[in-house]
């Protein structure tokens, strides 16, 4: 089993009683490729629990440049921002891999957080490891090279897929890492002459993993080992038992 597994792993962490009590809120729905789950300053009518498939949250600068906080799929939930009492969100947030996810009108969800202590206990915790993460990915895009910040981003996008390839673009690649197209294309032509990933008609496919893992900065690592420690701890502070796909050097073989 790899990362991406076919639940959402928030859900799955709370006891069949809880799940229950969730279930008559929650309709499982399809995130399709490249769409906008809500603007900044949008109402938050829903929250999203994704199954499979990856989210993009992004901070969107006056001038409409866009930067990625950081990515979501089934370890997490969005948008964080109706668990913090606010009724619009901050962020836009994007499908950047296509999958689905079980959605919850945000009014249910804050009416089962002041009833279920294992809920906001579990999701408190979760909103905690996605701000580090954020501020890991600040610090990455900073000071780190084009080409480990791509690498970086690729592997976390693998983890959360459950094929060895999926679609993107260039031009998404910039916007996700804020950069400029030319870097991000000679970044990924990089990667191509060094066997690490192939590229065609849209779709990136990791051909090496434990290379590409290589290539990556330390935050990558960071990043995950926090959320493995995450899953590792008892329900219902926590998301279960930490995957088994990842080998002892720490890759993740989809």
């Amino acid at each position: 089993m790899t990362r991406a597994t076919a639940r959402n792993r928030l859900l799955d962490a709370l006891s069949a009683a809880d799940q229950a009590v969730l279930a008559p809120d929650l309709t499982l729905v399809r995130l399709p490729f490249r769409t906008t789950l809500h603007e900044p300053g949008d109402e938050t009518p829903f929250v999203h629990f994704p199954d499979s498939g990856v989210l993009s949250v992004l901070t969107v600068l006056v001038d409409g440049t866009t930067v990625e906080l950081g990515h979501v799929g089934n370890e997490g939930m969005v948008d964080i921002s109706v668990f913090l009492g606010l009724e619009a969100s901050e962020s836009r947030t994007i499908v950047q891999v296509p999958g689905m996810a079980r959605r919850m009108p945000a009014d249910a969800f804050r009416a089962h957080l002041r009833t279920m202590p294992a809920l906001r206990r579990l999701i408190g915790a979760y909103v905690l490891e996605f701000f580090t993460m954020v501020a890991q990915t600040a610090a990455c895009n900073r000071r780190h090279p084009i080409e480990q910040r791509l690498a970086r981003w690729i592997l976390m996008s693998h983890d959360r897929v459950a094929e060895p390839e999926f679609p993107v673009t260039q031009d998404f690649l910039a916007e996700m890492l804020g950069a400029v197209r030319p870097k991000v294309t000679e970044a990924a032509a990089d990667l191509r002459r060094r066997g690490l990933i192939s590229y065609h008609r849209g779709r990136l496919r990791v051909e090496d993993r434990a290379g590409l893992e290589a290539a990556a900065c330390e935050c990558y690592h960071l990043i995950w080992e926090r959320f493995d420690r995450f899953e590792r701890r008892p329900a219902p502070t926590a998301v279960g038992p930490a995957p088994t796909g990842r080998s002892s050097e720490g890759s993740t073989r989809p």
